[in-house]
């Protein structure tokens, strides 16, 4: 009965956190999904990542807040509701992701697990050839607790996304993706220092103080 309690009070204390959170209320407010749209935003705005006319590859997309943010950039216009896209879209997106989305206007959804032969194979197909100009990886697994097989299992994703961007990318592409401070994070470091001329890791306001996240952004194909 005391674990029960005691998980109930952290579970409110979540709750209470996750209600008061700035981000959260600014997602709200903004008609974003989740406060995930302000990590993204604020890579972009450090580095301009994104333009009108690009393919952008969002990878681990659920529930769609990055997506949101990237159709925003490539809108013509905004209207007066706050952070609405309107007007055609200049531009590219697929999402995809192993849980269902919501549809956004303008961005093609493909729904498995990217560690799947299958789905990356629709993947493939939905970019038909053209030349990527960002992807965007939040790609992370169920975690387990066992810190051995985490890390493992978030090295494999990096590394999906790191050999679908390097296949994918126009010459000065750009991938984001999230990784965590865990044992293997240099390795992931050494990896994409491995495939592109610049990595940079930075670790948005947005990100949570207690979280281990933090993004690697690798710029232009060796």
């Amino acid at each position: 009965m005391k674990v029960k309690s005691k998980s109930k009070k952290i579970n409110k204390a979540w709750l209470l956190d996750h209600l008061n959170d700035t981000y959260v209320k600014l997602a709200k407010k903004e008609g974003f999904r989740a406060r995930a749209a302000y990590k993204l935003k604020e890579i972009d705005e450090t580095l301009g990542l994104f333009k009108p006319g690009q393919v952008v590859v969002d990878l681990g997309a659920a529930p769609g807040a990055w997506s949101q943010y990237v159709r925003r950039r490539l809108s013509s216009k905004v209207s007066d509701v706050v952070g609405a896209a309107l007007g055609p879209l200049n531009g590219t997106i697929i999402a995809l992701d192993i849980l269902e989305f919501e549809p956004i206007e303008g961005v093609v959804f493909i729904q498995g697990d990217f560690r799947d032969e299958e789905v990356l194979q629709q993947l493939e197909l939905a970019v038909t050839g053209r030349p990527v100009d960002v992807v965007i990886s939040d790609l992370a697994p169920n975690l387990s607790g066992i810190a051995s097989s985490d890390s493992a299992r978030v090295e494999h994703l990096v590394e999906l996304a790191v050999e679908f961007a390097t296949r994918h990318l126009v010459e000065n592409g750009t991938l984001v993706c999230k990784v965590f401070h865990s044992g293997n994070y240099s390795q992931l470091v050494d990896l994409l220092k491995s495939r592109f001329r610049s990595v940079k890791p930075i670790k948005p306001k947005a990100s949570r103080d207690k979280s281990s996240e933090t993004f690697l952004v690798a710029v232009g194909l060796r």
